[in-house]
Parts: C-alpha cells; structure tokens; sequence
C-alpha cells in the first residue's frame, strides 16, 4: 500500500515536471540564464586581461585572488536571485490556478489523497529547480575555473544554502497557492522576500551602527522568510578568509546568520508543506 502511495506521489511530481517544462516561463528562464553566462563568461575573460596587466609582486597576487572571490560572489548572488524567481514564477499557480480552472477536480476524482497531489507537485518542482541551479551555479564556477583558474572555498556548503532557499520558497508558494489566488499569493510570497530583503540589510546597518533594535528588526524579518538570511549565510562560506576578516567586499557580512537559522528554515520549509497540505485536504473545491 505504501509503494503505492509513494508512486501516486512520483506520477504527480513527474506531470507536474512535465507541464511545467512546457511553460514559456521557464524556456525565457533558460535563455535569459545562457545570455547571462555568455555576458558574464566575456566580462570576466576582459576582467582577467587587465588584472594579469596590473599584477606585480606577491600582494598583487593575493589582491587579485580576492577580486575572484568577489566576481564568483557576484555571479552566485545573480543565480540566488534568478533561481528564488523562477522558484516562484513557475509555481505560484499550480494550486490556485488549477482550482480557479477547475482542472483540480480531474485530479481530486481520481483516488489520489490530496496530501499526494501536494507532495508531488512539491517535489516536481523542486526537482526542475534543482536542475535549473545545477545549470546557472555551475555555469558560473565553471567559468571561473576555465577562465580564472580560482574555485571559491566551501562551494558545496554554499550551494547547499542556495538550494534550501528554493526548498523554502517551494513551501511558501504552495501554501498561498493553497488558500489565496494566484495573484494575491504573487503579492505575497513576493512581499515576504522583499520584507526580508530589507530586513536583512537593516540588520547589517544595526550592527555597524551598535543598533539593537534595529538589529532586532533585522532578525525579525528573516523570521518571516530566512531566504536572505540563507543566502549571507552562503555567502559566508564562500567568501576568503581574508575578506570576511577584514570586511571589504559587497559580501562581508556584519551579522553572520548562526547554524540556528539554518535549522530553522529546514523547519519553516517543512512546516510550510505541511500547512499547504492540510489547507488543501480542507478546502472546498
């Protein structure tokens, strides 16, 4: 009984898979992501001419090590930004839009439980997003690599935070998507990572300014959604040494998330997918 409720969840996860690789969104998604790594590709081989020009002496050497943390930093910050927009563009509907077209009910018919039809969409998703970062992240590395010869510490932890940025916005979505409409639940998931967009920077200017309460608002809104959080976090682990000691790059952070924070977002993408299911199980269709 159980293999059979694990395969009715993996048919949905693989339609689900199927009908979203059919969305123009995510082919414009592709292409703008390969006319994205040919610009940053050419831009960084410019980038590498002219610093090889300047380098002199063995602190040019290590200036120029960290200008290519700082490049792959930026490219990643990019992908982290495209990767959570497209985790949402392609699935802030698939609950919504099926219910307000009706298109539910062909599911619900079949004996299929409605915590499956959730879980599987969940998991097809995740799974074209997990491609979809696979494809951009590495692009970006792999550039760095070829070009720059440079390869950024800590890339699998780093990537690992970036994936559990779309895990989390997966979870959000479907819960909006299982109570609102399609546009309120855009609005939103969209207005959450902008409040913690936000927070997070207030949090960074509390600490520099020996301002706790402003610190506090900071934290408060990485709370209500730890994407950003997730992504300094990243960051963090990516960044030299020596940049995140001194603290002279876009990326260094004054308030580093703790490993709590962490635990906390696997706990908040967890408890959302359980609230989009149990919303869904309830709701009249």
């Amino acid at each position: 009984m159980n293999s059979l409720r694990s395969s009715a969840v993996w048919v949905i996860a693989r339609l689900t898979f199927r009908e979203a690789a059919r969305r123009w969104v995510l082919w414009a998604a592709l292409l703008l992501g390969l006319l994205f790594l040919t610009v940053f590709g050419l831009a960084m081989n410019e980038i590498r001419k002219e610093m090889e020009l300047a380098a002199e002496g063995p602190m040019a050497l290590l200036a120029t090590a960290e200008a290519y943390n700082v490049l792959t930093l930026m490219g990643l910050y990019v992908v982290n930004f495209l990767t959570i927009l497209m985790a949402v563009l392609t699935s802030v509907d698939t609950l919504s839009g099926e219910i307000g077209s009706g298109i539910i009910h062909t599911m619900v018919s079949k004996p299929l439980r409605r915590w499956e039809i959730v879980l599987g969409k969940w998991l097809g998703f995740l799974v074209m997003m997990t491609l979809y970062l696979a494809f951009m992240a590495g692009g970006v590395v792999a550039l760095i690599y070829l070009i720059m010869d440079y390869s950024p510490p800590n890339l699998l932890n780093g990537l690992a935070l970036m994936w559990l940025s779309i895990v989390v916005m997966l979870g959000i979505s479907l819960a909006g998507g299982s109570t609102m409409s399609t546009l309120a639940n855009g609005v939103m998931v969209f207005g959450l990572y902008g409040v913690a967009f936000l927070g997070g920077w207030i949090e960074q200017f509390g600490v520099y300014l020996e301002s706790q309460a402003a610190v506090n608002i900071g934290i408060l809104s990485s709370l209500l959604l730890p994407c950003e959080a997730l992504w300094r976090r990243a960051a963090f682990e990516m960044q030299s040494p020596l940049a995140g000691a001194l603290g002279l790059t876009p990326f260094s952070s004054n308030s580093v998330p703790s490993p709590a924070m962490i635990v906390y977002a696997v706990l908040y993408a967890a408890a959302a997918l359980v609230l989009a299911a149990g919303v869904f199980r309830r709701r009249d269709l």
